[in-house]
């Protein structure tokens, strides 16, 4: 009886993907994020997450929503999945180093800050 329950639970899951329908919230969501509602615009980019779990703009955008709301432990689970998806995506190096700032955690933003800037050394400021 378990399996079919998964195998259900997946199978619905799989119908739920819609790329469209997530792109049409992460516009909702960066509307919302621009106004200052950081929630709102949290509730948005966990929809489009629902409907697309690899677009990795969902999850970066999500990230810096969370850092607003001062939640870096969750902010940092976001930055942790957009490398996961794309291990070259700066953006999240520097998302992930802002996190690991507000967890007082400065050895590990360095790596991080550094880390970024070796795949993309334009960024460097002297």
């Amino acid at each position: 009886m378990n399996s079919t329950v998964k195998a259900k639970n997946k199978w619905d899951a799989e119908q739920y993907i819609d790329p469209v329908k997530a792109e049409e919230h992460k516009v909702q969501g960066n509307e919302k994020f621009k106004a200052g509602d950081f929630p709102g615009a949290i509730k948005e980019f966990d929809e489009g997450i629902k409907r697309d779990p690899k677009n990795i703009a969902l999850y970066s955008n999500r990230c810096m929503a969370l850092l607003k709301l001062n939640t870096p432990v969750d902010a940092l689970k976001d930055a942790d999945k957009c490398l996961e998806l794309d291990p070259k995506f700066v953006k999240a190096f520097a998302r992930k180093g802002n996190c690991h700032v507000l967890l007082r955690e400065y050895h590990k933003a360095m790596r991080a800050f550094e880390q970024g800037l070796e795949l993309d050394p334009s960024n460097a400021e002297c």
